[in-house]
């Protein structure tokens, strides 16, 4: 009988708590009302039952209000873009609509985020039949995928007695993608081509390379259409191409946790994820075909291909890169060895000094694969040192290295071995670019916000990506 009762109690406990327990004001008005009541009714005067009347008039008049702002309350967002590189902005414009006769004096208005340093929050009253409107502006420092939203727009009485809350819209993400550098004069190891294109390959890209001619497809490209084959046929025929026998590049990314230290924009996996887009946007620009290799959790690959589309599919996976891997870069070089060949350059992004990965650097140049290395000095943030003597060892294996420390400029270490050109590395190239008047790459460690008020047109609004909602959620008065 006893648990019965504790059974029965256990939900009006709770609601007193999240009704009482937090708020503070009515918690006092209600006690107020009940001790002016029982005071009145035990002495039969007139005062404290007047009393507790009009405290009780005034929390209904309190719970009227808090209700009434929230009624006829509408936001709208709109934002620029949900893909973003490291260094870039996003603009959002917000409004907030009364569609009510009655004003509105207080709304806050918030919306929700885990982008580091992203700030859309502010306070407004309304008139009759009026709107507001804000821009906020954001600078994205860091890689990553985000989300943001849903908007809450919080009312209250003059007192804080009550409080309503109505969310609207949802969660939209928002993907950071990491820096990729500008690499004017970086250039891999030149792999071994086959020759006289045996390993030439269909693509439906429009190269110089034209293979032959087929029938005409629906879908087909006017500027595809071989006319004088046409001609001569009597019905259209359109060109088919085929890729160079160029050599493929595989950027491979070393993700284990013991071979990379610090946090934040100073930790060495963004120099790592940098360095790594920064060569396969290269590499892309030249119309080469570049695959990525990363063991995180599990084991990311992405095939060699071209094109804009495959270098966003790259920075997508590199936007969320994390080293929380436990295969060393060793294991991931001789496990997946069977797919490189003589055709193929093999682009290692490491902070390792264990000599088992450089004995898998020894056995892929034994095959005739060419082989790069950017190697992290782990020394320059703080951590173990090697690095000198494992760039030593490579380069006596004819291995291109490029040593990366902290606060390098990435353009002016990583200088390959261009015929005639000079071979810098490390703190003396940096210096150089410095002197020159290369900028820095470091831009801060988090988002900077910008908020502005400023009067923005409804058909503004309508015209970006974004979304005109309703509350799908709303906590009234207790």
């Amino acid at each position: 009988m006893r648990g019965l009762g504790a059974a029965i109690a256990r939900p009006f406990r709770r609601a007193w708590r999240a009704t009482f327990g937090t708020r503070r004001s009515l918690s006092i008005v209600v006690t107020l009302t009940i001790v002016a009541f029982a005071v009145g009714f035990a002495s039969n005067y007139w005062l404290p039952q007047r009393l507790g009347y009009t405290l009780l008039f005034g929390l209904a008049l309190a719970a009227l209000w808090t209700w009434s702002s929230g009624q006829g309350v509408r936001v709208r967002m709109s934002r620029s873009r949900d893909r973003v590189q490291a260094g870039e902005s996003i603009i959002e414009r917000f409004e907030v609509i009364n569609d009510s006769a009655i004003p509105k004096l207080w709304l806050e208005v918030a919306e929700e985020s885990d982008l580091p340093g992203h700030t859309a929050q502010f306070v407004t009253s309304l008139s009759s039949s009026s709107h507001r409107n804000w821009r906020v502006q954001t600078t994205c420092h860091r890689r990553g995928v985000y989300n943001l939203g849903p908007i809450t727009v919080r009312s209250s009485d003059p007192f804080d007695i009550f409080s309503r809350e109505i969310r609207f819209g949802h969660r939209r993400g928002l993907v950071v993608y990491p820096r990729a550098l500008e690499l004017p004069r970086y250039s891999a190891p030149p792999a071994n081509l086959p020759g006289e294109g045996r390993f030439r390959r269909r693509t439906h890209y429009v190269t110089p390379n034209a293979s032959g001619i087929r029938d005409y497809e629906a879908g087909d490209s006017v500027n595809r259409i071989h006319w004088k084959s046409s001609l001569r046929t009597g019905s259209l025929k359109v060109k088919t191409f085929e890729l160079d026998p160029a050599s493929h590049l595989w950027v491979i990314l070393d993700l284990s946790s013991q071979d990379h230290i610090g946090s934040g924009d100073d930790a060495t996996i963004e120099t790592a994820v940098t360095v790594a887009a920064s060569v396969v946007r290269l590499f892309i620009n030249q119309s080469r075909s570049v695959g990525l290799m990363m063991f995180g959790d599990r084991l990311d690959v992405i095939e060699p291909d071209r094109g804009s589309q495959h270098f966003g599919r790259i920075l997508e996976s590199l936007a969320v890169a994390q080293p929380i891997g436990s295969v060393p870069v060793a294991s991931i070089l001789y496990q997946q060895s069977r797919r490189w060949g003589r055709h193929t350059t093999v682009i290692v992004v490491t902070a390792s000094t264990d000599p088992r990965w450089q004995g898998a650097i020894r056995t892929l140049t034994q095959r005739g694969v060419k082989v790069a290395v950017a190697l992290l000095d782990l020394e320059s943030w703080g951590g173990r040192a090697g690095a000198v003597g494992t760039a030593a060892e490579l380069r006596a294996l004819g291995v291109q290295v490029n040593v990366v420390r902290q606060g390098d400029y990435i353009p002016a270490v990583m200088v390959g071995q261009i015929p005639g050109g000079p071979m810098m590395s490390g703190a003396a190239a940096s210096a150089a670019a410095m002197s020159a008047g290369a900028p820095n790459g470091a831009d801060g460690a988090a988002a900077t916000a910008q908020m502005d008020l400023e009067e923005v047109g409804a058909a503004t609004l309508g015209g970006e990506a974004g979304y005109a909602a309703a509350p799908d959620d709303e906590a009234g008065p207790p």
